[in-house]
């Protein structure tokens, strides 16, 4: 087998090649290993890697298959994790110079059961934004993250690295976070698929000190990869007091098990605010069509509560950051720009005033979830541009601001804040060769149908041959 083909094989794949001893978990992670080393240079998703600990994980699994033992879900199977996670022993700098160097005691839970699963941790992803405050993958300790669709561009959010690693074949399984994109942009930036899970379904931890607006979940080049990773993350646990007390189901074993045929779907352009590329909402309305070719019933929508989002976000992304930092005039020569300001946007807020705009977010969440019950689910873009420089906050054509990064991605914090399950899908390109991502909503506890919906267009439409420029 060609050594590059190795990084982009499914998990599936793997593991049926490890049964019939065609490859082994060892020579899987020194391929992968050596694939990183030579395609970073370009691109830059890694933060670090871990040869020891993932050879030291290949081994064990070999010894499974060699044994003829029963292997785990993910037995050999590489995987990243983003360094915004807490990583036993393994260097997690959290994207900011004020914590740099910070070596855990602990790996979080998402972290501690994909390795429990068998997985074997190849390194850390960048996380590339400080403390994951902006949708641009570019921050002071990383520098940029470039798209692996063209170098300089923007990779998206703090995941932007899983997403980047996803699409240059770094393996499988990648994980990101979302509090308000940051799994769905990277996919959408890079081409690759994105799940934010129900809030809840895969325990965080420490619990974010965002209003709980985090999700745990997958970057993948296929669905059911992010399936089964999802399944190996999911589940209640004690460190997390918002974790759902359901245990994971059989993801991928259920993808195929639904039809769309007779599915009530909305769709909507801009949900009544938002402002779109004419070349994104193309490709997403080319897209949206192919549900109707699936026979689901889709009805174009402008919901009432969509219009009510923009100035609670741009209250509440500075107000929960500013937590974050005692003093910013300490560290202010060390940060982002952009990040400094947005914190000190938030110096006005009183206490009454962030309590009375909860009240507002809780009725506005209340709205969403009454209109989920008409629907089985949402389509919409996942952003509302194509990838641009990742040394710029906005697009050059769009209204700038000197942290408002917000303007172009206001179709993902509704559904942190709602708690759903969304997904963003590869869905085409733009006529200058950069992926577009649609955007899947689910009702809450739905992540199965938003899952087997994702499969459904995957079969219908199919992405994971599209390679990217800088990954050859």
């Amino acid at each position: 087998m060609d050594i590059d083909e190795i990084g982009y094989l499914g998990v599936t794949e793997l593991g049926t090649l490890y049964r019939s001893r065609q490859l082994s978990p060892v020579e899987v992670a020194r391929a992968l290993l050596d694939r990183i080393e030579r395609i970073e240079p370009r691109v830059n998703a890694m933060m670090r890697l871990t040869p020891e600990l993932a050879m030291a994980a290949a081994r064990r699994s070999e010894a499974v298959f060699l044994q003829g033992e029963a292997p785990r879900l993910l037995e050999g199977i590489p995987v990243t994790i983003k360094d915004l996670q807490h990583t036993k022993g393994v260097q997690t700098d959290f994207g900011t110079a004020i914590l740099q160097g910070t070596v855990p005691d602990v790996d979080t839970p998402c972290v501690s059961r994909l390795l429990d699963a068998g997985g074997m941790m190849l390194g850390k992803t960048t996380s590339a934004a400080e403390w994951g405050w902006k949708g641009v993958s570019h921050a002071p300790i990383s520098g940029i993250t470039h798209n692996p669709w063209g170098r300089g561009l923007n990779a998206g959010a703090s995941s932007s690295g899983a997403g980047v690693a996803a699409a240059c074949g770094y393996g499988p399984l990648h994980q990101g976070g979302d509090g308000a994109g940051s799994i769905r942009m990277p996919a959408h930036f890079s081409g690759v698929y994105g799940l934010k899970p129900t809030h809840g379904r895969v325990p965080n931890w420490p619990v974010s000190n965002n209003d709980l607006a985090t999700h745990i979940g997958p970057l993948t080049r296929r669905v059911e990869d992010a399936a089964l990773m999802t399944q190996a993350m999911a589940g209640p646990h004690p460190w997390d007091f918002t974790s759902l007390e359901a245990p994971p189901q059989d993801y991928a074993g259920q993808l195929r098990a639904a039809s769309l045929k007779g599915k009530r779907i909305a769709y909507t352009r801009d949900l009544g605010h938002a402002r779109v590329d004419p070349e994104i909402a193309e490709v997403v309305e080319h897209a949206v069509r192919a549900f109707e070719e699936m026979g689901a019933h889709v009805e174009e929508v402008t919901p009432a509560w969509g219009p009510l989002g923009p100035e609670l976000v741009r209250f509440f992304w500075p107000a929960t950051f500013s937590g974050r930092i005692d003093s910013v005039p300490e560290f202010e020569s060390r940060m982002d720009p952009g990040f400094v300001a947005m914190i000190k946007s938030a110096a006005g807020f009183t206490v009454p005033q962030f309590m009375q705009m909860r009240l507002r977010r809780f009725d506005y969440i209340q709205q969403i979830h009454d209109f989920m019950e008409g629907y089985d689910f949402l389509l919409s873009p996942a952003v509302s541009v194509a990838a641009f420089p990742a040394d710029r906050l906005q697009p050059a054509h769009w209204p700038q601001h000197e942290w408002d990064w917000l303007m172009w991605a206001e179709f993902s914090y509704p559904f942190n804040w709602s708690g759903s399950p969304a997904a963003s899908l590869p869905c085409g390109f733009t006529p200058a060769g950069l992926p577009v991502g649609l955007q899947i909503v689910g009702r809450r506890f739905d992540d199965l149908g938003v899952l087997q919906a994702s499969a459904a267009f995957e079969e219908a439409r199919p992405w994971a041959q599209h390679r990217p420029p800088l990954a050859q």
